[in-house]
């Protein structure tokens, strides 16, 4: 028994159009570069929603002309095998698709604006990729949206002529995890499983609040006690005080006054003699 006649020649079709679907991929060139975090010294590299990647400078410049675009695919982790390269602009997948299909393309960017100069010169700002910060989606078509949970995910970077066709394409990066928010009943609030350290630090802390507040009370009390108890007149205010000069009669001359003998003031009955 054997085949008949028109299955070879049907399973050579077969062949040729498999092969003619594989042909971009077959000549797409994979650049050796695995994208990353940012190794810059930033808060907030990798939160609930976003991460910030390095940018791929000098990366493509063998490989891209003037008119190319430079994509960010992200998709997770389990489904970034899966992932077939687009090749049109019409098989771009936008956000959405990440719920359904596990992976979208974002952030295209021209390879003017991914220069090879130092990127702390004149920049202005740490250059970065920050994935999923347009809460608005003002990105439209391929918005850069939040991203929907904690991953794991992988990136790559794709660059695409302007046709959609892609030519060059980067590795998939490491599995990257976002952080996640503890919900409040899940917080352990025993004191009992605090460390040494922390419960010395927050009894100084309380100590010198402590301290505080009664230096803030001996002060209030000793600025307001004027107004409580007013403080003493001057002797010479008081009541019943009396200051000036020496009182001198008007009616005696100083020179009498002061030569009359002793019982002989005028008013005044002289003394009795005791002579017969």
């Amino acid at each position: 028994m054997g085949l008949p006649r028109g299955q070879p020649l049907l399973g050579l079709h077969m062949l040729l159009m498999a092969l003619n679907c594989l042909r971009p991929n077959l000549s797409l060139e994979l650049v050796p570069y695995t994208p990353q975090i940012t190794a810059w010294d930033l808060e907030g590299k990798v939160t609930a929603t976003t991460f910030s990647l390095e940018q791929p400078r000098c990366v493509f410049d063998k490989h891209a002309s003037a008119s190319d675009t430079v994509w960010l695919v992200v998709a997770f982790s389990n489904a970034s095998r899966s992932f077939q390269n687009p090749e049109t602009l019409a098989d771009i997948p936008a956000s959405p698709q990440l719920l359904t299909d596990g992976h979208y393309m974002t952030l295209p960017l021209s390879l003017d604006r991914l220069p090879c100069d130092d990127p702390m010169v004149g920049s202005g700002g740490v250059p970065v990729l920050r994935v999923g910060h347009d809460h608005g989606c003002h990105q439209q078509p391929f918005c850069n949206a939040p991203l929907p949970g904690p991953g794991p995910y992988r990136v790559k970077f794709l660059l695409m002529d302007a046709r959609g066709s892609p030519r060059a394409e980067t590795k998939w990066s490491d599995p990257i995890t976002l952080h996640q928010g503890k919900t409040p009943g899940s917080i352990d609030t025993w004191p009992g499983r605090r460390s040494g350290s922390m419960i010395v630090i927050t009894s100084i802390l309380s100590s010198l609040t402590g301290l505080l507040f009664l230096a803030f009370l001996a002060t209030s009390t000793t600025r307001f006690s004027s107004l409580w108890w007013p403080e003493e007149a001057p002797e010479q205010l008081r009541i019943g005080s009396f200051m000036g000069k020496r009182y001198m009669t008007h009616h005696i001359p100083p020179s009498e006054a002061a030569t009359l003998p002793v019982g002989c003031e005028p008013g005044q009955d002289p003394l009795p003699s005791l002579s017969p």
